[in-house]
Order: C-alpha cells, then structure tokens, then sequence
C-alpha cells in the first residue's frame, strides 16, 4: 500500500502531495517566463505586440484598483467606500505631482487608508 510505501521511505503522503504541487507549479509557470525572455528580446519596444502588452498589464492593474475600491474584502471592506476611492485619487495625485514617484503615491494612499481604520475603531 501507499501508506506502507511512503513509511519504508521515510517520507508521508501529505509530504509527496506539497512536493508534487510546488513541482507542478514552478513547471507550469518557468516555461511561459523562460519563453517571455527569449522572445521579448526579440521584439521592439515600439512593436504593436509590445503596446498591446503593456495596455493589457495596465487594464489588469486598473481592474485589480477598482475591485479593491468597490467590492473589497478583509479589513479594508470596513473602510466607507468614498474614503477609498478618496484614498486612491489622492495617491495617483501625489504620484503624478511627485514626477510619478510609485512609491509615494502608493505611500499616500495607505496612509489614508490606515488612518481612516484608526479613526473607525
């Protein structure tokens, strides 16, 4: 049996099973990255493939804001959504008048969020 097996080898069922699963996920992802290097060295940066690229990365990025914004979960769903959605215009703000400085917009925004939790508890 499996159990008999996994005991002569020292190793138990759950052990194979999270081996198996951090196998299959590393295998699953490193062949899309490793094919992305090879051939996005080959691709202008001003290639329509490249543009179209980057505007999918922005309306994936666009649409993971807006969720947290309208229907979040965990702590932040306690945070009235205009304090969010304020939070958030106030860090592209910032973002935009620091010379699109990412971490001060993102700074900003957290900020707010936490001191609204604050203020709320």
């Amino acid at each position: 049996s499996l159990a008999a097996q996994s005991e002569g080898d020292g190793m138990s069922p759950e052990l194979w099973s999270y081996i198996f699963i951090a196998f299959a996920g590393v295998f699953a992802t490193e062949i899309w990255r490793w094919l992305g290097v090879l051939v996005g060295n080959r691709l202008s940066e001003d290639s329509e493939a490249m543009i179209w690229v980057r505007c999918v990365a922005t309306a994936l990025i666009a649409a993971v804001i807006a969720k947290l914004i309208l229907n979040p979960t965990g702590v932040l769903a306690e945070v009235p959504a205009l304090i969010r959605a304020g939070a958030a215009l106030s860090g592209f703000a910032v973002y935009i008048l620091s010379g699109q400085r990412i971490l001060a917009g993102v700074a900003v925004a957290v900020l707010l969020i936490s001191a609204a939790l604050a203020y709320t508890a």
